[in-house]
């Protein structure tokens, strides 16, 4: 009988081991391990785009522009209270029935949806919601995306199993770039309490793999409708 596979952990020590014999090294020298955490904490930032910088108001128009431009809806709100009314005048405008999931969002959970005749309930989806609500950890202006931390505040099913997925983005909350937005999911979660998954968010679900023919719908939401808050 031919020897067991071995696994894929155990071949990649191997080869460090045998890098480390060629080096002379073990790899625990304080000022080696010392290097590793520097570079780490401190790793120099690449290229970032200049299409999403400047300030604030012009961070949030592009924001839109580029949102719409995914072929999302976007519609903006002056406070929180307001978002429960949006919601529901959304749903109304397409003749979809007011019922709504969400998650444990605390910022979402002390809406006034009492204000209006919406439906709604929490938890993640199991498949069957027609619509559902999300409150976005921030937006990227220079792609118009939503990012969206996973977690029993914002399910990650929202995102992906409803026709309709409404998130609210608060106005403050909408970044330059990727990498501004990385910065602030650290500073939320912290080291070693990090989202289990980070959603990247620009624009409903398409494809255009059939004859080249763009499709919505096709892994996920066909509508995605943006409320902004503050902007």
């Amino acid at each position: 009988m031919g020897q067991a596979e071995r696994p894929v952990s155990d071949k990649r020590e191997a080869v460090l081991a045998a890098i480390r014999r060629s080096l002379g090294v073990t790899g625990t020298e304080r000022t080696r391990r010392g290097a590793v955490e520097e570079r780490l904490e401190r790793a120099p930032k690449g290229v970032v785009p200049a299409r999403g910088q400047g300030e604030p108001a012009e961070r949030l128009a592009m924001f839109k522009a580029m949102a719409e431009g995914a072929h999302a809806s976007v519609f903006s709100v002056g406070s929180a209270d307001e978002v429960p009314a949006a919601v529901a005048n959304f749903l109304r405008d397409l003749n979809l029935p007011g019922v709504v999931r969400r998650g444990e969002d605390r910022r979402l959970a002390d809406m006034p949806w009492d204000r209006t005749m919406l439906q709604v309930v929490a938890g993640p989806s199991a498949g069957a919601d027609l619509s559902a609500v999300s409150h976005a950890l921030a937006g990227v202006a220079e792609t118009g995306t939503l990012v969206l931390a996973s977690g029993g505040d914002n399910p990650s099913t929202l995102n992906f199993l409803p026709d309709n997925h409404i998130v609210v983005v608060d106005a403050k909350d909408v970044l330059s770039d990727y990498e501004a937005v990385w910065g602030r999911v650290r500073r939320a979660y912290g080291k070693g309490a990090m989202p289990r998954t980070v959603n990247w968010v620009t624009g409903p679900s398409r494809s255009g793999d059939i004859e080249q023919t763009l499709l919505l719908g096709a892994h996920g939401p066909r509508r995605l409708h943006v409320i902004v808050v503050g902007g």
